[in-house]
This record gives C-alpha cells, structure tokens and sequence, in this order.
C-alpha cells in the first residue's frame, strides 16, 4: 500500500505490526541494501498529548459542582465523558420554562436564537420579565445547568458546555393546550433535545396529562422529529413527594414518549419531594443535605447560584448528559436512547426499601428508576450501540364485563398472541376505566410472566376524588427486556376504610394491556456489551499497577482523566515506560500543570487566581 503526499512516500506492509515499536528486520535489510533508496525510517507510533488541556474545567465555582467534580463517590461521571473527547459539539437543547437571560456572560456564547421563542408574547425573545420579585428565575437555571459555557473564569460549568441551548418563555402566562403543542413542536429539525419540568399540580390529588394538540405534538415529535431520528424529550418526575403525589398520576411523565427522571440527595437518601412511580427511568442529583451547597448554575442579572434544587434540577443534569450520548452518536433514535439509558444507570448507594430485580437480573425501584445515570457509561455504551429493529404494539383487551372492584380484584390475561411481534419489552401501559367512590385509596399493581411486579399507582390519601379512572393511562418501565409470554396479573386493593364498599358504584369496566417492544432477543445483547479491564498488570492487592499508555494508574485504578488537585505526567523519565499516573497537585491550587505552586491553573473555594503569577491566594 503507497500513499504518497509530496514530498514523501510512506509505505505500509502488512507483514509489519501496525504501531511495532521495534523495526521489521527482513524489510530493513532488504530496503537498506537497495541502491536506488537513499533513506527511509520505519514509522512507530508517538504518543502526543494536547499541552496544557486538563479535562477539569477552570471555572471559579466548579470545586462546588460536587454532583461531577468527583466530591461524592459516585457522582454522575461527567469528567470521564469529558475525558473521552465528548462536551456536547453540534447538539442542539432547549428548556421549556419562564424565559433565558439570553445574555448572560456564562450563556451567551452558547445562546441558539433558533432554538428559542416566547410563546407568553408571541415573538422570538425568550428574555425572562423581571421585577414581580423576579419570580422569572427557572428557566435560566436550568439552562446554565445544561449549558453554562467553561473556562471562561464565570460561575461553573454545564454538562454539556459546547452544546447550543435555546429557552421557550412559556410558563410565564396561561398554559393551554396549544402553547404546550407549539413549545414541544418549535423547530424540531433543528432542537434535538427538549428539556421540562413542568405538569399538572403536585398538590396529589390531580390526575391530568396532556390535551389532544400536545399528545400530538409528542407523538409527531417521536415520529419525524431530528430527521425521523425522534425528538428527545426529557421530563422531570415531580415534587409532589411531600403531598404523596405519584408520578404516574402526571401523563407527561408517564409518557413513552418522554423519559423521566427522578431525584436524590448527594447522600443516596430520597429527597421529600421525589415522586414514586414505575415510569421513572433514571436519576440525577438535585440537592444536598450536608452542606448549604446545592446545584450550581446560571441565575437572573448575569449572576451565579448555588442555591437550585428539586426534581427540576435533575431533569436539566440529565439532559446535559443525553448531549453527551448525542454528540458520540449522533444516529441514535429516541428509543435507542431509552435503551442506553437503562443500561447506563446504576442503583449506586441510592437508598429506597423497593430495590427488586426484575425477570433479566436488572434492578429496579419505584423511586429511581434503574438508579444514578452514568455519563462516562452512557458515552461509552452509545458509541458502540447498534440500533434497535422497529417498534411493535400489540394490546389485550382483557375485560369485556365490568367487574367488582370490592374490597380485591385481582384479573388475569394471557399475552402469548403478542409473542409472535414481541420478543423484549420496553414500555408497558395499563389503560384503565373504573368508577370508585374514593380514588385515592387505590393501589393498582401489575405482574408480569417473568415474576415482576410494578405498582401503578400507590395510596394518594388527598385524592377523594369519585370520578375514578376515565380511560386513563398508567405506564412502567420495570419490564424492560423481559419476553411478555404467558400471565399477565392486575391487581386492584382498596387500602382505605371499609366505607369504600357504600356509596358510588365501583366497578373495573375496562382494562387494556398495551406492550410495546422488538421483536429482537434484547439481553442477547448484554453478554456481549460487558466491559474488558483497562488494568494490563495489578499488585497482591488487586491495585492497578499498570493501566498501558492511554490511561492514568491512579489509586490503584485506571481513569481517562486525573480529577481535580492531580495532574497527568509519565510515571517515569525512560522513553521505554509509557505509562502515565496522576501526580498531586500543590495544596494551593485546584486544578494544575505541574507540582509547584506556581503551576496551578485554578484555585479551590475561596481562592483567587493571578493569571501572572498561576498561583492561587487567599483574598
């Protein structure tokens, strides 16, 4: 093979070990005795790094970004995603809310006017209204999370800090069922991920979702959105923790359309905010209860936060990371992404008494979904991820009388006609019609072939409502990959007092079980995706003594980048040893590039940075 670029010639063989560090003798000798060759070298592979490129940001208030500066153990894996080359290039984000401060110093560079428009004024300027106590603040906030622009020395950085970001104003007025069409439909051929964390009222006694223009809107989204990719919608879970609200009472959370994700504290204890309920696919931190330290961001009058928190502070975190996924692979469609996500979550220490592994060996809780995103794993898992073959529906209508609800009604019905379309699920919806004479005190659960069981709906001690369930709409995620065949089981228990039995008539009169899924064996795949160890040779310990040449050995394991307070270098001055390990920094400084106090290249809270000097003072 010659290819040839003037003035050269470079032959490769291949007899000759690509990257061979020692030359090929037989070539050598015959190239050497050749009269018409005046030179030649064999090429060996050189290892070059960026000089001076630390994946960890220098922004003055990213030492308090706890949730990705690897202050918890784990956090969501932000910097090895970095690391790897992905900061969210060439995606394009929106956040429905109140507005953006569009020129906000730590956001203007990153501001997409194509991605914004306020549909509370009818013109394109998502600039939020002050004054009103400036009450305006959300939109920004989650935005800065998303997209807050590093090393600029302003406020922290956002997950996805190359990605653009635009803001719809559309909460900042009377919400109909059009404006929410229009937001959830603004250029999606452009915006690729839309950002939410809004729905009907906490206040756990509301069951509503979205009206026919927006069901539409969604399902359009899905369907043509990003090239017929889908758009992605990212949705936060609920704060209604405090009212005993459930998540799949809000039919924007509970959509397959939408992926939901759920809160914890920095600690894995659950927020009293979070909302419970199976439509909850992952989860991202939202505060903290150890330190005054929330999530830091983008606040109104160009200034910084630190103070944002709740389940709207998640949903942003989230989609900062499906950015991420996005920019490593760019061909991934909506579902795809739900499938990544799942694998990418992992229960971690995050605390809830509903941990349960379901029919493949995948664990699940009402509270986190498939537990704490990952977004070194997400990166990771969507560059290597082979698309999905298409979706299939297959529904079972499985009551055609009415029946009793009583005190227990339990109903069973067989899915094996689905098998023939579906071999792994994915979303799972029970369509309901039922009249009952206090809504609240029912518990709706579902069991599936394979031996889960998902609560639908548990007790919300506020919802005295007596209208029931009107055709409404439950969905989980529990049984993602399972094969459907065999029993289905739906259990209705009325968990109030014997009271229930007087009064209205209570009565099931409808009950369809819809699954969707691929007619592909899914956990065929999981063997196949486990991960090699990076470590070529480790101690009596089981510590990582040696990680090759492309990665750091650091506290006995191997990582794509050094964290904050080390710096990469060679673990020895001979050319022959090629591994790097992270060295200390000086105890002055935050970030570095060398050991001495004047290397540093960022300072820890409450220091300052002299640009001259590259030193960190206390003010």
């Amino acid at each position: 093979q010659v290819m040839e670029g003037e003035p050269y010639h470079h032959f490769s063989h291949r007899g000759a070990r690509q990257r061979a560090l020692s030359r090929h003798w037989g070539w050598h000798m015959r190239l050497t005795r050749d009269p018409q060759v005046l030179w030649f070298e064999q090429q060996t592979a050189k290892r070059r790094s960026k000089r001076g490129t630390s994946v960890v940001p220098t922004d003055p208030w990213f030492p308090k970004q706890w949730y990705m500066n690897n202050d918890v153990h784990p956090d969501l894996n932000i910097l090895t995603a970095w690391s790897r080359g992905y900061t969210g290039l060439g995606v394009v984000l929106t956040v429905l809310d109140d507005g953006l401060e569009k020129d906000h110093p730590d956001l203007a560079a990153n501001y997409d006017p194509l991605a914004s428009y306020d549909f509370n004024s009818n013109d394109p300027d998502p600039q939020p209204r002050y004054g009103d106590r400036d009450k305006n603040w959300h939109g920004t906030r989650c935005a800065g999370e998303v997209a807050a622009v590093a090393n600029n020395r302003i406020c922290g950085a956002g997950v996805a800090y190359n990605a653009k970001i635009g803001g719809v104003r559309m909460l900042d007025g009377s919400i109909t069922d059009i404006v929410e069409a229009q937001a959830l439909s603004l250029q999606p051929q452009h915006i690729h991920v839309y950002s939410a964390s809004w729905g009907p009222e906490d206040d756990g006694r509301t069951v509503d979702g979205p009206g026919i223009l927006a069901a539409a809107a969604f399902h359009r989204g899905v369907s043509q959105g990003r090239g017929g990719l889908g758009s992605i919608f990212i949705w936060a879970s609920g704060n209604g923790g405090t009212n005993y609200d459930n998540c799949n009472c809000d039919g924007y959370t509970n959509s397959i359309y939408t992926v939901s994700v759920g809160s914890v504290l920095g600690d894995g204890h659950r927020p009293r905010y979070g909302e419970s309920c199976p439509a909850i696919l992952t989860t991202t931190y939202s505060s903290r209860t150890t330190s005054k330290v929330q999530i830091v961001t983008t606040d109104l009058h160009h200034g910084c936060t630190d103070k944002h928190t709740g389940t709207s502070a998640s949903a942003p975190l989230a989609a900062g990371m499906v950015a991420l996924a996005l920019e490593a692979n760019p061909a991934l469609t909506w579902r795809d992404l739900q499938h990544l996500i799942i694998r990418a979550s992992k229960p971690a220490h995050l605390q809830a008494e509903d941990w349960a592994e379901n029919g493949v060996g995948r664990r699940v809780s009402h509270y986190y979904g498939y537990g704490l995103l990952d977004a070194g794993l997400l990166v990771q898992a969507a560059t290597t991820w082979a698309g999905t073959r298409p979706q299939e529906k297959c529904s079972v209508q499985a009551v055609q009388v009415p029946r009793d609800i009583g005190s227990e009604l339990t109903i069973s019905t067989d899915a094996s006609s689905c098998s023939q379309s579906i071999r792994s699920l994915e979303h799972v919806q029970v369509q309901l019609s039922l009249s009952y004479s206090r809504r609240g005190d029912l518990v709706v659960a579902l069991s599936s072939p394979m031996g889960t069981t998902s609560t639908l709906v548990t007790v919300r001690p506020y919802d005295t409502s007596q209208e029931g369930y009107k055709d409404w709409t439950f969905m989980s995620t529990h049984f993602w990959d399972e094969n459907p065949e065999g029993i289905w089981t739906l259990r209705l228990e009325n968990r109030g007092d014997d009271s229930n039995t007087g009064g209205r008539p209570k009565g099931l009169s409808s009950f369809i079980l819809h699954l969707h899924g691929t007619d592909e064996d899914m956990p065929a795949r999981r063997a196949a995706a486990t991960t090699t160890d990076e470590c070529l040779r480790r101690d009596e310990l089981g510590d990582c003594e040696d990680c090759g040449s492309s990665l750091y050995t650091h506290q006995g394991s191997c990582l794509s980048y050094c964290p904050p307070r080390y710096y990469g270098r060679a673990r020895s001055a001979t050319p022959r040893d090629t591994a790097r390990v992270c060295a200390s920094c000086h105890p002055s400084c935050y970030t570095c590039q060398g050991p001495s106090a004047t290397n540093c290249t960022s300072c820890p809270s409450g220091r300052t940075f002299q640009d001259v000097t590259h030193t960190c003072h206390h003010p």
